[in-house]
């Protein structure tokens, strides 16, 4: 039966794939305390063991598959990428860099001083700082150089060893930095300054919503009494007699008659009018000086939350507060902001910018959304059906820009395809936020390319390297996990202590912006939970999307550093 079993997996070795994702999958959905393994490092270290008894597979399938992932990377971040490098971001954008040479300096100079070879060196880097997709860079780059077959197959061999053994620190060791540590380090309160930057920007945590039974938001029906303060008013006037707080008359009854009410609209003594706001404005503020009404046929407004991608360049850089004095944002109410390829929670704060790309989730009478996405970009709206044709035109493109090889002297550069498909997914991947009629991929399919093309690559990789991963880290050693601990760490340290001293960041967000830049999603769960808020996240999406495209090209790099 195992006599069958492993001969089936050497003659359909795409048996062996699946089942390596099946066991990646499944072992790296466990956690401790928020951290584990995760999906990547699960999969390397399943197909490393199949790859035991000896599997072949074939090149092109590693190859195309991590163009999908590649693409899918770079659509993602593109929006981010290009404000990021483009205005306002730039101090950010910049950090992000600066973070990034630390990141490829630190795991250089430790296999330099280790003595590793250029296959070890990618490895350290890729693991140390838990960037995978550099090992397909870096793989392109120790193929072009034109060594004997197996000298090149040995090189490509040690890279996952490596990266497995410092993966494991570089996850839970960025956590453990910036995290715990980083607060002391940094002397700061780190609770305390979000409460402060909470303050300072007029918000607050906001609790309630979708699956819970207390909402943030609420719609009530109220009688206007002779001579009450709204009387003879128009309903923008009414609503403005409470400062500061977003409530809107929505419908009124008037004589029997149920009508539409318009920021132009009369109130009259004698109305029932509903009226649409924050729960404790409803029940604390205008219940205690006024008559609620049961009207069942008045409350039925159609209503409805939806998530608007957010296009127009006249809302690219306004704040919540601006943007809430437009006429198209009368009747509704934002829930949520989701920014970037991780899908960012974005804090609600009047001074809380809004960005091309951004997921902006509102709430209200349908006309009154209808009017607010129009104005914003456009509703997006779930669907299962991705632009396949764009998916494949693009990343055709992308890699036959990459193919091209430009000669400066007698020194060859190349962005190789993958480098193609990255940057063709960051240009279309902004294309799509500020002319969304075309490229549509759901967030599903993305998460797909992504997650599912970096795993199948990363079991072609073990499978492929198997054979020789016990016998490298046995003449590695231990001393390998020393240097990624070193690897991991020393960037992480300067990199708040720049973020502090010399771009001077809010300490609010300045471990956001350090996880970003490091790309470590991890760290800043931790975080947020130590600081029991979402702020940090602020500094997380452009220093992301910028440390993303970087960490992964510097696995092209150091190997042009290390030979």
């Amino acid at each position: 039966m195992i006599d069958w079993f492993v001969n089936t997996l050497r003659t359909y070795p795409e048996i062996a794939i699946f089942l390596s994702l099946a066991l990646g999958y499944y072992f790296g959905s466990f956690t401790y305390k928020g951290l584990g393994l995760g999906a990547v490092t699960a999969t390397l270290v399943a197909a490393v063991i199949i790859g035991q008894i000896g599997i072949t597979i074939s090149p092109p399938l590693k190859a195309t598959f991590f163009l999908m992932f590649l693409f899918a990377i770079g659509y993602g971040v593109g929006p981010q990428f290009v404000r990021g490098i483009a205005k306002d971001g730039i101090p950010q954008a910049l950090f992000a860099a600066v973070v990034c040479v630390f990141c490829l300096g630190a795991p250089y100079l430790a296999a330099k001083f280790a003595g590793y070879d250029v296959g070890s060196a990618l490895g350290l880097y890729a693991g140390s700082q838990t960037i995978s997709a550099s090992m397909g860079l870096g793989t392109d780059a120790i193929n072009r150089l034109g060594l004997p077959p197996e000298e090149t197959k040995r090189l490509l061999d040690a890279m996952p060893v490596a990266y497995a053994v410092t993966y494991i620190f570089g996850t839970v060791g960025s956590a453990i930095v910036l995290a715990l540590f980083g607060p002391a380090l940094l002397g700061i309160d780190l609770e305390a300054e979000c409460k402060r930057y909470e303050a300072e920007f007029g918000g607050k945590k906001e609790l309630g919503g979708a699956g819970t039974a207390w909402h943030h938001y609420e719609l009530r029906a109220y009688r206007v009494r002779e001579g009450g303060p709204v009387v003879g008013k128009t309903a923008r006037a009414a609503e403005s007699l409470i400062p500061e707080q977003r409530v809107f008359i929505e419908r009124i009854r008037r004589g029997g008659k149920i009508e539409d009410a318009t920021a132009d609209t009369i109130i009259e003594a004698g109305d029932i009018v509903a009226v649409a706001g924050r729960r404790d404005v409803l029940v604390s503020l205008i219940g205690h000086a006024a008559e609620e009404v049961d009207d069942r046929e008045l409350l039925a407004v159609p209503a409805e939350g939806v998530d608007v991608l957010v296009t127009n360049k006249e809302a690219n850089g306004k704040t919540l507060a601006e943007l809430a004095q437009w006429p198209s944002s009368r009747g509704v109410f934002l829930r949520r902001i989701a920014r970037g390829a991780t899908a960012t929670e974005i804090p609600i704060l009047p001074n809380t910018q809004i960005h091309r790309g951004d997921i902006l989730t509102i709430v209200g009478r349908t006309q009154d959304t209808a009017a607010a996405a129009k104005a914003l970009g456009v509703a997006d709206r779930p669907t299962d059906v991705a632009d396949v044709a764009f998916i494949g035109a693009a990343i055709t493109i992308g890699a036959l820009i990459g193919a091209l090889v430009y000669k400066v002297g007698d020194v060859p550069f190349t962005l190789s395809t993958s480098g193609g498909a990255l940057i063709s997914g960051l240009f279309f991947g902004w294309l799509r936020s500020v002319r969304p009629k075309f490229g549509r991929i759901p967030t599903s399919t993305v998460w797909f390319m992504n997650s599912v093309g970096l795993n199948v690559f990363i079991a072609v990789v073990g499978i492929s390297s198997g054979p020789g991963f016990v016998a490298g880290l046995q003449q590695l050693g231990f001393s390998l996990f020393l240097w990624g601990i070193f690897a991991t760490t020393v960037p992480l340290v300067l990199a708040m202590y720049v973020g502090k001293y010399v771009f001077r960041f809010h300490p609010a967000i300045l471990l956001g912006c350090c996880s970003g830049a490091r790309t470590t999603t991890a760290s800043l769960g931790m975080i947020n939970d130590r600081a029991k808020s979402q702020i940090p996240g602020l500094g997380y999406t452009v220093t992301y999307a910028v440390g993303n495209t970087l960490l992964t090209i510097w696995g092209m790099v150091l190997v042009m550093l290390m030979t």
